[in-house]
């Protein structure tokens, strides 16, 4: 037997090298690089030498070392939020982590069902009449939604509250940069949305209105103008953290066509900002303009339950130019979090869970307040976030407050919006009102 020879491996030869370089048409490697500027172009990396296994885990666990557990006093639509222990033990199972997209419903039935459960979540909670099977996240997820109300309305020009989170915000921009339709803001008064703005920038061309509820300061707003939109044939969508709709009036109930946002308050942990679902829910009408993919319910020949893929409106299923959407996916393992989450806690779970957010909030707010440091900026109400005024210089605060193991709010200028969610409890409230108090006395 020919003896095998060890060798090492090395991903192109030489004469591959050349090959590829030739049906490119260039002379040499560096050629590919020639429209990057000499001057950010390095001749050596230092590189150090390879790590064995074990090395490579120390260094990895020193790395990891580096990250600091904070106790979390800050939202603006990323929550610390109570991750049952049975949702990982669920969700790490082989068949969930390592699921395709369902195309083959016979051999995807249980990854069809727990999608089919999400969007009935979705629903139950908005109270809309339809769900898809989930969005990337919560910006985009707004971002679609307006592109379906003007492909319903034939219109081109859309209006969006300053109220609404910056970064949510930032994503619509780009999608109207690049669609081509009109963006117009309506100022804030008082933290929330200006309705005299806001009607007076209302007009024939108006396909949908943008609102945050709660919105981005934590509170909520005042939807009495509701009829005017009806009237003008405009679409109200609702950018919304879905977990507050245990407590407050539902969509559905405002008279919303769609909304859309974020799912990661039902149980997803921060996980340094993601992945995380986003979601989308309209009335029966705009059905078909709904993006990605919906899965529906039915019966096989002899009667047996099942789920399959049924409308998708994306140019990977049907012709580019009748699209409402390029989205082609979901994510449906954060999905599975959201259903396990749901189904854990029950109907009176999420009531409970958002009554403690709105104690604590309103504790905290409470308890800032007596401290004299802080002032109120509105008297709207809130669930779990508020925003107050300060003369502190709050970066050093913060600092303060981070050297205690706690992060602080979002500073804006003289306001800081403050989150308090389930997690937190009347003695770490009290710590952290403390260490503030203190750097008060300092200022």
């Amino acid at each position: 037997m020919e003896q095998i020879k060890p060798f090492k491996y090395f991903p192109h030869t030489e004469s591959d090298i050349k090959e590829m370089l030739d049906k490119i048409g260039v002379e040499k490697i560096e050629d590919l690089f020639s429209d990057i500027p000499n001057s950010i172009k390095k001749d050596e990396v230092d590189l150090e030498s390879a790590l064995s296994e074990d090395e490579l885990r120390d260094r990895i666990h020193s790395y990891s070392k580096l990250n600091k557990n904070l106790i979390c006093f800050k939202g603006c639509g990323s929550y610390d939020v109570f991750t049952p222990s049975v949702i990982n033990t669920l969700v790490s199972r082989q068949e969930f982590l390592t699921s395709y997209t369902p195309y083959q419903a016979e051999i995807s039935q249980g990854t069809l069902q727990y999608i089919f459960e999400f969007q009935s979540v979705v629903c139950e909670l908005t109270g809309m009449d339809v769900a898809n099977a989930s969005m990337y996240d919560g910006a985009t997820a707004t971002a679609e939604a307006i592109m379906m109300a003007l492909s319903q309305t034939r219109r081109s020009k859309v209006l969006v509250s300053k109220a609404l989170n910056p970064r949510v915000l930032e994503v619509i921009r780009t999608y109207a940069h690049f669609k081509g339709y009109e963006l117009v803001l309506v100022n804030e008064k008082d933290l929330v949305t200006d309705k005299e703005d806001l009607l007076s920038k209302l007009d024939p061309n108006t396909a949908a209105v943008v609102l945050g509820y709660p919105n981005y300061y934590g509170y909520i707003e005042d939807f009495d103008f509701v009829d005017k939109l009806k009237e003008n044939k405009t679409l109200l969508i609702l950018n919304s953290d879905i977990s507050c709709f245990s407590v407050l009036a539902t969509p559905a109930e405002i008279g919303a066509s769609i909304v859309a946002g974020d799912a990661q308050a039902l149980g997803i942990s921060k996980d340094f900002g993601g992945p995380y679902v986003g979601y989308i829910a309209c009335t029966n009408d705009l059905l078909r303009k709904i993006p990605g993919r919906i899965v529906g319910m039915t019966n096989d020949k002899d009667g047996n339950r099942g789920y399959v893929l049924t409308l998708q409106a994306r140019e990977q299923h049907i012709r580019r130019e009748k699209a409402t959407s390029n989205i082609c996916s979901n994510q449906s393992l954060m999905a599975l979090i959201v259903t396990i989450y749901v189904a854990t806690l029950g109907k009176a779970g999420l009531i409970e869970t958002q009554e403690m957010c709105y104690e604590n909030s309103h504790y905290l707010e409470s308890e800032l307040l007596k401290t004299g440091l802080f002032e109120k900026v509105s008297n709207n109400e809130f669930i779990k976030e508020f925003t107050l005024k300060t003369k502190l210089d709050m970066d050093k605060v913060n600092k303060a407050l981070e050297e205690n193991q706690m992060l602080g709010g979002e500073v804006l200028g003289d306001k800081v919006i403050f989150c308090a969610t389930e997690t937190k409890n009347k003695e770490l409230i009290d710590k952290f009102v403390d260490v503030i108090k203190k750097q008060g006395g300092k200022n």
